[in-house]
Order: structure tokens, then C-alpha cells, then sequence
């Protein structure tokens, strides 16, 4: 498996194009913006899928161009599709003056669903905190987890939004905690990590 990072948007969103090299496919997870270097990208990969961890505007703004280069369905929790096509829900509406442009979800996922592409499996974890939809994506064959804004190195997602639940952010993270083996955690911002790093010593994790 080959992971391309790259660092979009306005807050420096971490956007991940994940490709199974064998079968020649792709998933592109949380297009926040789109970027010279992203759009190469795109041109270069068979893209079937684009993920979205949840529906904040910095992780979605990049999701009707990428689509329209790529074809890919575009994939988001059921809890969170609304964002796609509302600006106030999906925060744009507080920071940019020309509204998002809309777009609804070709599929809808929830926890314990599952999303193939070539010869990978992703185990879809609901996670909800930082917004009522928060999933992250679980490569378990591959060791990989893409957490967004649930999981951060040393920390965690913020929950004082409107629809943000710290409550439920301590039951995602005990969910997370619960995962058995050694996985690389990518998150929305900030550097990688590992999974055990974050369950002895992230404040968060550690306590629970």
C-alpha cells in the first residue's frame, strides 16, 4: 500500500491519497482543498472512493472538484452528510464569504460497515466528539488508521462546537483504545503517530 500526503487548505489539513498498488486503485481521504501537487496526483491515480472523517469545512471544501476529476463516490457518515450541502453545519459559512460549493454524499456509512477497494478492506469506527459523524478508517490488514480530527498526536479533537460532545469523544477514544495490534494513526493535523504511543501516553487515552 503507498500513501501520498499532502497539506491542504487554509489550517493545514492533512489529506491522504491511499492506493493499493497492486490492483492500480485509490481512496482519497479528506480532500480539505485542493492543491497543484494534489491535482497531479489525482490525474495520475485510479480513484474510487473519497472519504471524509466528518464534514467541517476544512476537511470537505476540496470534495466537488476532486470528484469531478476523478469520478469516485464520495463516502461520509450518515450523521454527518448534511455538511456537504450546508454551509452553517459544516462551519464554512463562519469563515469564508462565498458559500461552499454543494455536493450530497454518494454513499452513506455507520459504525462496523466496511469499504473494499482492489484487495484492501477498511473497517469504518464511528467516533463521534468532535462532530456528531466523526468515523475513522481502519486498514487492519495493513496496520493503518486515518483517525481526522478524533486523534491527534498528544491530543485530541475539539468537542466545545455546537454539535461537539466530549462525553463522546472519551467513549470514541476508549473504542479506539480497545484496538488490538500495532497501527500507524494519520490524523487530520499534525504528524503521524503510533497507536500504542497514543494509548500510554496521550492524557486523553491514558486515563481512561
Amino acid at each position: 500500500m503507498k500513501i501520498l500526503h499532502f497539506n491542504v487548505g487554509i489550517i493545514e489539513t492533512n489529506c491522504f491519497l491511499v492506493t493499493d498498488k497492486e490492483a492500480g486503485e485509490s481512496v482519497l481521504v479528506d480532500p480539505g482543498a485542493m492543491s497543484p501537487r494534489l491535482e497531479a496526483a489525482l490525474k495520475e491515480h485510479n480513484v474510487k472512493y473519497i472519504l471524509l472523517t466528518h464534514g467541517h469545512y476544512d476537511h470537505i471544501l476540496g470534495v466537488a472538484e476532486a470528484k469531478r476529476m476523478t469520478g469516485a463516490d464520495v463516502i461520509i457518515s450518515a450523521e454527518d452528510a448534511d455538511c456537504l450541502y450546508d454551509d452553517e453545519k459544516s462551519r464554512a459559512g463562519l469563515h469564508f464569504p462565498e458559500p461552499q460549493e454543494h455536493l450530497y454524499a454518494d454513499r452513506t456509512v455507520s459504525d462496523g460497515d466496511e469499504i473494499t477497494f482492489g484487495n484492501k478492506k477498511i473497517r469504518v469506527v464511528a467516533t463521534p466528539g468532535h462532530t456528531p459523524g466523526c468515523v475513522c478508517y481502519v486498514f487492519d490488514e495493513d496496520g493503518v488508521i486515518f483517525s481526522g480530527d478524533t486523534l491527534f498526536q498528544g491530543s485530541i479533537g475539539r468537542t466545545d462546537f455546537a454539535t461537539g460532545s466530549m462525553s463522546d469523544m472519551l467513549s470514541s477514544l476508549a473504542k479506539l483504545k480497545a484496538i488490538d495490534g500495532e497501527f500507524t494513526v494519520f490524523p487530520g493535523h499534525g504528524p503521524a503517530t503510533d497507536l500504542s504511543y497514543e494509548k500510554q501516553n496521550n492524557p486523553y487515552m491514558r486515563n481512561l
